[in-house]
Protein backbone atom coordinates (compact mmCIF):
# COMPACT_ATOMS: atom_id res chain seq x y z
CA UNK A 1 0.00 0.00 0.00
CA UNK A 2 1.32 3.39 -0.85
CA UNK A 3 0.01 6.60 0.33
CA UNK A 4 -0.36 8.92 -2.55
CA UNK A 5 -1.23 13.13 -2.38
CA UNK A 6 -2.91 14.52 -5.28
CA UNK A 7 -2.66 18.66 -5.51
CA UNK A 8 -5.21 19.73 -7.83
CA UNK A 9 -7.14 22.97 -7.35
CA UNK A 10 -10.42 21.59 -9.71
CA UNK A 11 -11.87 18.60 -8.18
CA UNK A 12 -13.32 17.04 -10.74
CA UNK A 13 -9.54 16.48 -12.18
CA UNK A 14 -8.87 15.29 -7.96
CA UNK A 15 -11.29 13.10 -8.45
CA UNK A 16 -10.28 11.55 -12.04
CA UNK A 17 -6.86 11.04 -10.22
CA UNK A 18 -8.28 9.36 -7.71
CA UNK A 19 -10.03 7.27 -9.65
CA UNK A 20 -7.17 6.00 -11.81
CA UNK A 21 -5.29 5.60 -8.56
CA UNK A 22 -7.57 3.30 -6.95
CA UNK A 23 -8.13 1.62 -9.94
CA UNK A 24 -4.41 1.14 -10.43
CA UNK A 25 -4.13 -0.78 -6.79
CA UNK A 26 -7.08 -0.31 -4.53
CA UNK A 27 -5.13 -0.75 -1.28
CA UNK A 28 -3.62 3.06 -2.07
CA UNK A 29 -4.62 5.79 0.15
CA UNK A 30 -5.09 8.57 -1.75
CA UNK A 31 -4.99 12.02 0.48
CA UNK A 32 -6.44 15.55 -1.59
CA UNK A 33 -5.22 18.80 -1.62
CA UNK A 34 -6.95 21.52 -3.44
CA UNK A 35 -3.95 24.23 -2.74
CA UNK A 36 -1.04 24.70 -2.34
CA UNK A 37 -1.01 25.71 1.15
CA UNK A 38 -3.12 22.92 1.98
CA UNK A 39 -0.78 20.31 0.46
CA UNK A 40 2.38 21.96 2.44
CA UNK A 41 -0.13 21.18 5.76
CA UNK A 42 -0.35 17.36 4.69
CA UNK A 43 3.22 17.07 4.17
CA UNK A 44 3.35 18.14 7.27
CA UNK A 45 1.01 16.13 9.31
CA UNK A 46 2.03 12.66 7.34
CA UNK A 47 4.84 10.83 5.04
CA UNK A 48 3.67 10.59 1.50
CA UNK A 49 5.51 7.82 -0.84
CA UNK A 50 4.27 10.32 -4.05
CA UNK A 51 2.86 13.27 -4.52
CA UNK A 52 0.89 13.97 -7.73
CA UNK A 53 0.81 18.29 -7.94
CA UNK A 54 -0.68 20.63 -10.41
CA UNK A 55 1.54 23.92 -11.14
CA UNK A 56 -1.24 25.99 -11.69
CA UNK A 57 -3.35 26.92 -8.41
CA UNK A 58 -4.40 29.44 -6.28
CA UNK A 59 -2.67 30.95 -3.23
CA UNK A 60 0.63 28.78 -3.44
CA UNK A 61 1.58 27.15 -6.34
CA UNK A 62 2.99 23.72 -7.38
CA UNK A 63 6.43 25.36 -8.07
CA UNK A 64 6.45 26.90 -4.50
CA UNK A 65 5.23 23.49 -2.90
CA UNK A 66 7.68 21.17 -4.56
CA UNK A 67 10.51 23.71 -3.46
CA UNK A 68 9.72 23.71 0.10
CA UNK A 69 8.85 19.84 -0.72
CA UNK A 70 12.69 19.19 -1.90
CA UNK A 71 13.70 21.19 1.65
CA UNK A 72 11.76 19.14 3.87
CA UNK A 73 11.14 15.78 2.10
CA UNK A 74 13.38 15.37 -0.25
CA UNK A 75 12.93 11.65 -0.73
CA UNK A 76 9.31 12.15 -1.47
CA UNK A 77 8.76 11.84 -5.40
CA UNK A 78 6.96 14.42 -7.03
CA UNK A 79 5.22 13.98 -10.34
CA UNK A 80 4.43 18.03 -11.70
CA UNK A 81 1.16 18.26 -13.79
CA UNK A 82 -0.06 21.11 -15.75
CA UNK A 83 -2.88 22.13 -18.51
CA UNK A 84 0.48 24.90 -19.20
CA UNK A 85 2.55 22.90 -20.24
CA UNK A 86 5.79 23.87 -22.50
CA UNK A 87 9.61 22.68 -22.28
CA UNK A 88 10.59 25.39 -20.22
CA UNK A 89 8.29 24.33 -17.46
CA UNK A 90 8.84 20.76 -17.49
CA UNK A 91 12.85 21.59 -17.42
CA UNK A 92 12.36 24.05 -14.95
CA UNK A 93 10.11 21.24 -12.77
CA UNK A 94 12.69 18.56 -13.07
CA UNK A 95 15.54 21.13 -11.98
CA UNK A 96 14.00 21.91 -8.84
CA UNK A 97 13.83 18.16 -8.07
CA UNK A 98 10.31 16.29 -9.57
CA UNK A 99 10.59 12.86 -10.34
CA UNK A 100 8.57 13.63 -13.91
CA UNK A 101 6.48 16.34 -15.71
CA UNK A 102 3.28 15.42 -17.23
CA UNK A 103 0.53 17.43 -19.60
CA UNK A 104 -2.94 17.69 -19.15
CA UNK A 105 -5.28 16.35 -19.96
CA UNK A 106 -2.51 13.47 -18.73
CA UNK A 107 -2.15 10.23 -20.88
CA UNK A 108 -4.00 7.54 -18.65
CA UNK A 109 -0.48 4.48 -19.55
CA UNK A 110 2.15 7.19 -19.15
CA UNK A 111 0.28 8.16 -16.00
CA UNK A 112 0.26 4.77 -14.40
CA UNK A 113 3.54 4.00 -15.65
CA UNK A 114 5.17 7.02 -14.16
CA UNK A 115 3.07 6.53 -11.05
CA UNK A 116 4.67 2.98 -10.54
CA UNK A 117 8.15 3.88 -11.28
CA UNK A 118 8.16 6.63 -9.29
CA UNK A 119 6.69 4.33 -6.33
CA UNK A 120 9.06 1.56 -6.98
CA UNK A 121 12.04 4.33 -7.04
CA UNK A 122 10.83 5.26 -3.38
CA UNK A 123 11.27 1.49 -2.01
CA UNK A 124 14.32 1.69 -3.41
CA UNK A 125 15.47 4.62 -1.70
CA UNK A 126 13.99 3.25 1.92
CA UNK A 127 15.47 -0.36 1.19
CA UNK A 128 18.83 1.94 0.55
CA UNK A 129 18.37 4.20 3.72
CA UNK A 130 17.82 0.31 5.64
CA UNK A 131 20.77 -1.36 4.47
CA UNK A 132 22.99 1.52 5.10
CA UNK A 133 21.62 1.90 9.00
CA UNK A 134 22.45 -1.86 9.06
CA UNK A 135 25.70 -1.34 7.85
CA UNK A 136 26.59 1.69 10.10
CA UNK A 137 25.19 -0.19 13.11
CA UNK A 138 27.61 -3.30 11.99
CA UNK A 139 30.40 -0.84 11.72
CA UNK A 140 29.66 1.26 15.30
CA UNK A 141 32.75 1.80 17.71
CA UNK A 142 31.04 -0.03 21.03
CA UNK A 143 32.47 1.39 24.14
CA UNK A 144 33.39 4.60 26.49
CA UNK A 145 36.92 3.69 27.40
CA UNK A 146 38.99 6.76 27.35
CA UNK A 147 41.71 4.85 24.61
CA UNK A 148 38.56 4.26 22.14
CA UNK A 149 36.99 8.27 22.88
CA UNK A 150 40.93 9.06 21.83
CA UNK A 151 39.85 7.05 18.53
CA UNK A 152 37.17 8.64 18.00
CA UNK A 153 38.35 12.13 18.67
CA UNK A 154 41.18 11.23 15.76
CA UNK A 155 38.56 10.23 13.64
CA UNK A 156 36.27 12.78 13.82
CA UNK A 157 39.30 14.89 13.27
CA UNK A 158 40.95 13.22 9.74
CA UNK A 159 36.89 12.73 8.49
CA UNK A 160 36.62 16.16 6.97
CA UNK A 161 39.81 15.87 4.99
CA UNK A 162 40.96 14.91 2.40
CA UNK A 163 44.16 13.49 4.10
CA UNK A 164 45.45 9.62 3.30
CA UNK A 165 44.90 7.83 6.74
CA UNK A 166 46.80 4.51 7.75
CA UNK A 167 45.88 2.55 9.91
CA UNK A 168 47.76 -0.16 11.72
CA UNK A 169 47.23 -2.19 14.14
CA UNK A 170 47.11 -6.42 14.70
CA UNK A 171 44.75 -8.38 13.84
CA UNK A 172 41.15 -7.99 15.43
CA UNK A 173 42.15 -4.58 16.33
CA UNK A 174 38.75 -3.32 14.65
CA UNK A 175 41.43 -1.44 11.69
CA UNK A 176 38.67 -1.58 9.43
CA UNK A 177 35.67 -0.50 11.57
CA UNK A 178 37.80 2.63 12.16
CA UNK A 179 37.85 3.05 8.31
CA UNK A 180 34.63 2.72 7.90
CA UNK A 181 33.90 5.70 10.55
CA UNK A 182 35.89 7.65 8.80
CA UNK A 183 34.06 7.39 5.53
CA UNK A 184 30.91 7.52 7.25
CA UNK A 185 32.00 10.87 9.06
CA UNK A 186 33.54 12.26 5.65
CA UNK A 187 32.04 14.29 2.27
CA UNK A 188 32.47 11.15 0.14
CA UNK A 189 30.21 8.96 2.72
CA UNK A 190 27.43 8.90 -0.10
CA UNK A 191 30.56 6.71 -2.12
CA UNK A 192 31.02 3.26 -2.16
CA UNK A 193 33.66 2.13 0.33
CA UNK A 194 35.87 -0.04 -0.65
CA UNK A 195 38.12 -2.07 1.83
CA UNK A 196 41.80 -3.18 0.89
CA UNK A 197 43.82 -5.33 2.74
CA UNK A 198 47.34 -3.76 2.41
CA UNK A 199 48.87 -7.42 3.44
CA UNK A 200 47.44 -9.00 0.37
CA UNK A 201 48.78 -6.73 -2.13
CA UNK A 202 51.79 -8.43 -3.63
Amino acid sequence: MARILVVEDEKAIRNVLRNILLNENSTHQVDEAEDGVEAIARLTEATYDLVLCDIKMPQKDGLEVLEYAMEHYADTPFVMISGHGDLDTAVQCIRKGAYDYIAKPPDLNRLVTTVRQALDRKKLLQENQRLRKKVDKRFAMVGDSQALEVVRGIVRKVAPTDARVLIMGPNGSGKEIVANQISQLSARSKQAFIEVNCAAIP
